[in-house]
Parts: C-alpha cells; structure tokens; sequence
C-alpha cells in the first residue's frame, strides 16, 4: 500500500471534499481522484463515495488503520534522519501542562530551549516524529506502576517522579476542612473534565472500577490557572499534583489516600540522546 496514495485518503476523507484536499496536499484535483482510484483498485473495494464525500464501510475500516500507520513512517523517518543528523545544540521540550513541576524547570539549561504544551497523548508523537528533543507525560498511577502511552513508535521511558494528588475544591465547600478523602466517595460529585490541563476524568473512573465522575463542566486547553480558576469559582471538582493544587487563595487541596494513587511523571525519548537533551534527561532521572 502506498503511503502517498494512504495520505491522500485521509485527507480527502478527513475535509469530505477532493477540491479542498487537492488544495491542502498541493496536487490538482485530478491527480487526487487519480490517487483515492488508485488506492480503491489495490484494495479491491471502494473507499469513499462521491456525492456527498464520505467513506464507505471498507473505508471507514482502513481509517482506524491509517492514522497509526502514517504516524510509524513519520517515526521511522525522523529515527534515520535523528541518527544522520549533527547534534544540536538547542533543545525542544514537549511536555503536557502538569509534568512541567518544579523539579523539571530547575533542570533546564538557561538558555538554548523551546517548550512545548501539548495535550498529553500528543506528546509521544511529538517525540517521535521527531517535532521534540525530549517528553514528558504524566498521569494518575499506583505507586511506582508505569503509565500506559499510545503505542506510536519504540521508545525509551524513564519515571522521574511521583507525588501525591489532591482534590481541589472551594475553601467554602463542605469537605474543605477534610484532611484526607477517598475517590470513591467523590464519584457521584460535579467535576471538571479537563483531560488536558488536569488529571482526566477517565484515570480517576479506571481506579474506581470504570464508574462515577460525572461533568459538570469540560474545559478544552492545557492552561491549569484556568483550570483552577474554575474550580475555585465553584464549577467542579478538579484533580492535581499536590505542588500544583496547594497554596492556591479560595481553595483547598484534599489529598485521596483510598485508593493508593500517585501522580507519575515519565521522561520520552527515541534513539540515543546527545548534548542539552542528554544532559536534561540525566538530571531529572538523578533527581528521581
């Protein structure tokens, strides 16, 4: 199967329109319809129809295919050109909005680095393609278990760090003056879907058997002060590191002590590391 012709597809399914992928991918739109044929006749089945542009069943299968399997050539391509490559003297660091704590800053060099917050299941892709140096992702884990990262390319993964999580809520609220809650007794309370700039609503469901954790309000950015200005103004409950969620006016931070959960932090990188990655990547797993 020809990946020229796979991206094309995608893309033409993706925008629902020949003209608009054509215009997007830099091709005539003749040479789009040549591409989508081509791949339907290797296949054996048609892919798309035409009026409107939609796939079909067989189609809508080689989707679920596709974006996985793009995502490896990137990978693979940026491996090759990462090992041929000199080494750079900068660094780029992708990292998802509540990995980048104290200790990580305290390990970046003063000079010389680009930071990047992205969504967390973004962020092994970023490392992959070879968009990032170095990742970080982070998320609600037992102690000491690794996290579960999409299975974009081979990578290399360090824990460099746990710490305990609190519920955050209004200083007003009735639990406030808690000194410890378990998750489950949260589960049937409002919460703040905000799988980007928290800890999602779907770690917290997985530790309390798939159930509960209903929102109250979503919230689509990876910024955690709007995610706890949010909170605090009373419009659901959120979950945080304990650095993150402590010390913050009209709130209070709530450690869950049922059940044993951490907040885990893991460093991502493909192939051999070399100059500021390399000496990033030591400090923070010395500081471990």
């Amino acid at each position: 199967m020809d990946p020229h012709l796979l991206r094309t597809y995608v893309t033409v399914a993706r925008l629902a329109s020949f003209s608009e992928a054509a215009r997007e991918l830099g091709y005539t739109q003749s040479a789009v319809s040549q591409h989508i044929a081509a791949l339907e006749q290797d296949l054996g089945a048609p892919l798309l129809t035409r009026r409107p542009v939609t796939p079909t069943p067989a189609g809508e299968r080689l989707l679920e295919h596709a974006s996985p399997l793009l995502l490896r050539l990137e990978a693979a391509r940026a491996d090759v050109v990462r090992m041929a490559a000199a080494p750079a003297h900068g660094l780029t660091l992708a990292t998802s909005s509540t990995a980048l704590g104290p200790r990580v800053l305290a390990a970046l060099p003063a000079s010389g680095v680009t930071l990047r917050v992205l969504p967390r299941d973004e962020v092994p892709a970023a490392v992959a393609t070879g968009t990032a140096d170095l990742g970080l992702v982070d998320g609600l884990a037992a102690p000491s278990d690794p996290l579960r990262l999409p299975d974009v390319a081979p990578l290399t993964t360090y824990g460099v760090g746990e710490e305990p999580v609190c519920v955050l809520l209004p200083d007003t609220h009735p639990l406030a003056r808690r000194t410890g809650l378990r998750l489950a007794d949260l589960a049937d309370a409002r919460w703040l879907d905000a799988p980007d700039a928290g800890l999602p609503l779907a770690h917290l469901r997985a530790a309390n058997g798939g159930h509960g954790f209903r929102t109250a309000l979503r919230y689509e950015g990876t910024d955690v002060r709007a995610l706890i200005a949010l909170s605090a103004a009373g419009h659901g409950l959120t979950l945080l590191p304990r650095p993150t969620a402590t010390g913050v006016p009209g709130t209070a931070a709530v450690p869950i002590t049922e059940p044993r959960v951490v907040h885990r932090t893991e460093l991502v990188h493909a192939g051999v590391l070399g100059g500021a990655a390399a000496g990033v990547a030591e400090a923070l797993v010395e500081r471990a």
